[in-house]
């Protein structure tokens, strides 16, 4: 069983915002896949599909961002789920809007998110996606990753739709180090 999860805080005041990048691939790939997330459990919204004799469940947290270990932890632990079956998908100040970079290990840099998965997992050492935001300076953190995009920053956003949803197919299907072979691009 895989877990593929996707980070964001909850309710429309938040659609379309950086920090939102995890639901917004983790909707497109349900789109794609035609999996409704509308199931309820733990505090979390999910979706379930078999794709090669493989159950996945699509998970939305609904805590806000930085309570989203808590959730997470539910889902392991209920479903039994290896925590090298499970992908986090989330925004990543370090990284240019636009870019995608696959992770095996290393610290939350800064992403209250990923804190707090790393505190109730007791583990550094899970997959991620990092999908780029960039970095203003000139705006407070929180402001920024709370702000709505621009139209540039939704075009790439968007144009990343099929790649995103290709990299959490093949995350099905590969090992995680030829899956960042693929795709970890200079």
């Amino acid at each position: 069983m895989k877990l593929i999860v996707g980070l964001g805080n909850p309710g429309k005041q938040y659609d379309n915002t950086r920090h939102n990048m995890g639901f917004f691939y983790i909707d497109k790939y349900a789109e794609q896949h035609g999996i409704e997330i509308n199931n309820k459990k733990f505090n979390g919204f999910y979706g379930e599909i078999n794709i090669n004799n493989q159950k996945v469940i699509l998970l939305k947290p609904g805590s806000f961002i930085n309570l989203s270990g808590e959730v997470i932890k539910k889902y392991i632990d209920y479903f039994k789920i290896d925590i090298n079956d499970m992908l986090i998908i989330c925004d990543d100040l370090d990284t240019e809007m636009g870019k995608v970079r696959l992770r095996a290990n290393g610290s939350s840099g800064g992403h209250n998110g990923l804190k707090n998965i790393e505190l109730m997992l007791k583990t550094q050492d899970y997959y991620r996606l990092k999908i780029g935001i960039s970095n203003n300076k000139l705006i407070d953190t929180k402001d920024y990753v709370l702000s709505k995009l621009d139209n540039e920053s939704q075009r790439k956003r968007d144009d990343n739709v099929k790649l995103v949803c290709d990299i959490i197919d093949d995350f099905l299907l590969l090992d995680f180090q030829l899956l960042m072979s693929k795709y970890n691009r200079k």
